[in-house]
């Protein structure tokens, strides 16, 4: 078959070209053909929604044969191929189109997934930080740099630098990557602008990067990632004062300009020792979630600091990073779970690994209490400059303890739930169509070959849009 990227970003069906601006003519619509994926190995669907504790590892295996038949954008049927194919059909025709007119995609010897979601990447940034690899390898912690003025900070100054011609090509360069490793949904932090101008820039680009696809981009806010040198500097010998003054800026100034923009779906905090306390977390979120926003943490990174406690308190959608919870705030996580109020823990195993840390985020103590893992690249140019969510889950295998299922269900339906998104994960009649073909006959083996590229071909609301 045929198909090339949705480059212009368009909705299923509608014509290349097609005016999009308010008070345009609107073109005729033809008619979508549908896609039928058929002749794999194996199908993993993990239908079924949110996987925690012993579900974690169920991938919800489909029988042999089993075919995909996907329309308008939409899953129409999961069943064996002769099904599927009549089921695409009747959708080709309640649309008014030919029933024959499909695609049929050769999954032969391939295993089929639900796209991948990344959950946590700071995508939006300009400049490098590899200079840090080898202050780190000399000793030098994370926030010992952080305080000399790098880290964070240093990417902010080349960040604010940068036109927004410049990150727009850097987001693309990255997108492409990221969907060449099978990921079809990507989450997006601002954070590198910490001044109203700048995180509304950072988040107009993300809402571009979206417009255009086909990598689906949801834009986050996070102003609350470090102090501004300015707001240090004017506070000079009173760091406390300093952090107390930024919150304010945060809440009074970005949340509001931020809300109005209209961009971002939620709101993200770095609460940690040494950046904003919980207390501090708790005031920025709360009046994010006033002003509309989803809420979720950097929680808990490096040391206890609340966090995990905080997000099961606030019934955040994630509690990320978790490098060092307290087994408070693992009950917390627990119990929330428990009573119907699933806060994801989503867990970035390439972070210590990358900032050569023997700290390991306790996945399995995680997965023994219930509480629903999914997992990241954290995407950053610092602590993980990591494209590839199949190289995460090898990581997670390796070093987590996870199974390679349990990974697959945190980087699909577990991840979409992080993100406060029920249309994807899952291979289900009515989800959005975006599915990968990987070169490999197991889903056990996607995070086997470590760094390989597997990825056949990847279908974003129902096109194929890399491999062929």
């Amino acid at each position: 078959m045929s198909a090339g990227p949705d480059a212009a970003g368009g909705q299923p069906g509608q014509a290349p070209g097609a005016p999009t601006s308010p008070g345009a003519p609107a073109a005729p619509r033809t008619p979508a053909r549908g896609l039928l994926v058929a002749g794999a190995a194996e199908v993993a669907t993990l239908a079924g929604g949110l996987r925690r504790g012993a579900a974690q590892a169920d991938v919800a295996l489909a029988p042999a044969g089993t075919a995909v038949a996907c329309h308008d954008g939409r899953i129409v049927a999961v069943g064996p191929e002769g099904e599927a194919g009549d089921a695409l059909a009747a959708a080709l025709v309640a649309a008014g189109a030919d029933p024959r007119a499909f695609d049929r995609l050769d999954a032969t010897g391939a295993t089929v997934t639900p796209g991948l979601v990344d959950p946590h990447t700071h995508l939006l940034f300009a400049g490098s930080r590899e200079d840090e690899v080898g202050a780190r390898a000399r000793g030098a912690t994370y926030l010992e740099i952080l305080a000399a003025g790098g880290g964070i900070l240093a990417t902010v100054r080349a960040t604010r630098a940068a036109p927004d011609d410049v990150l727009l090509a850097h987001g693309r360069r990255w997108l492409a990557r990221m969907l060449r490793h099978g990921t079809t949904t990507v989450e997006a932090k601002s954070g590198y602008g910490l001044d109203a101008t700048t995180e509304l820039r950072l988040l107009a680009v993300a809402g571009r990067l979206a417009a255009e696809g086909p990598v689906d981009v949801v834009p986050t806010f996070l102003g609350a990632h470090a102090v501004p040198a300015e707001v240090r500097d004017a506070h000079r010998g009173d760091p406390a004062a300093a952090v107390e003054a930024y919150v304010e800026a945060v809440i009074d100034e970005q949340l509001p300009a931020v809300a109005g923009q209209g961009i971002a779906r939620s709101c993200d905090v770095f609460c940690e020792s040494g950046v904003f306390s919980a207390g501090q977390a708790r005031r920025i979120l709360r009046a994010a979630r006033v002003l509309g926003l989803d809420v979720r943490l950097h929680a808990d990174e490096l040391a206890p600091s609340g966090g995990a406690e905080l997000a099961a308190e606030l019934g955040a959608l994630s509690a990320d990073h978790l490098g060092a919870p307290s087994p408070a705030g693992i009950a917390a996580l627990a119990a929330s779970a428990a009573a119907g109020r699933p806060v994801v823990a989503v867990l970035l195993p390439t972070v210590p690994w990358f900032l050569g840390l023997d700290a390991r985020e306790p996945a399995r103590e995680l997965i023994a209490a219930g509480v629903p893992v999914a997992l990241g690249t954290d995407f950053n140019p610092g602590t993980s400059p990591v494209a590839s969510l199949p190289l995460v889950m090898a990581a997670a295998v390796v070093r987590l303890g996870l199974d390679p299922a349990e990974a697959l269900a945190a980087t699909t339906v577990n991840a979409a739930a992080a993100l406060g998104l029920r249309d994807r994960g899952a291979l289900e009649p009515g989800l959005r169509a975006d599915l990968v073909l990987w070169d490999v006959p197991t889903h056990a083996q996607i995070p086997y070959w470590a760094g390989a590229d597997l990825v056949r071909s990847a279908v974003i609301r129902g096109r194929v849009v890399a491999g062929a």
